[in-house]
């Protein structure tokens, strides 16, 4: 399955979980709803997988990331405000940790879900809930960094 076709399944089950367990609970909430959810429609879902940081050859600590979906996309489940600058960057450590390519941030704090899908590699998309149908957009990883905070959901470009 490519990447595409697994974010978008990926989505369409946080939408259900977010659909049946309503908006705002604890994150962890959501994440274990989401492993139901996927595995239910046939993915392999590994959660809270631990991976090793180093630097400088020595061990520096681990990195633990929500959700890793076929062994290819992480998702983040978060229940903030906003997802900001802060939030993709972190996104884009954690795919360089796990050397995985693509990773989406899910916000369940609101009735409609919000996400974000990260590239590693250079390339950003960023999409506001009810965007559904639009052309893909793509913008460099720092653009989109720097320009996140700036733009109202409207503004923001479509994937």
């Amino acid at each position: 399955m490519e990447h595409k076709e697994i974010t978008r399944s990926i989505i369409g089950a946080a939408m259900a979980v977010l659909n049946e367990l309503k908006p705002g609970l604890e994150e962890r909430l959501y994440e274990n709803a989401l492993v139901l959810e996927l595995t239910t429609r046939g993915h392999t879902v590994q959660q809270q997988l631990q991976y090793a940081v180093h630097y400088r050859s020595q061990l520096v600590g681990t990195l633990i990331p929500d959700l890793i979906i076929d062994g290819k996309v992480l998702a983040d489940a978060k229940v903030v405000s906003a997802l900001t600058q802060t939030h993709l960057a972190q996104m884009l450590g954690y795919l360089t940790v796990t050397r995985l390519d693509v990773a989406l941030l899910l916000n369940f704090k609101e009735s409609t879900l919000a996400w974000r899908r990260v590239v590693r590699g250079g390339v950003a998309t960023v999409r506001p809930p009810g965007a559904a149908g639009a052309a893909a957009t793509l913008l460099p990883a720092a653009s989109a960094l720097s320009s996140m905070a700036e733009m109202s959901p409207a503004q923001q470009l479509p994937n």
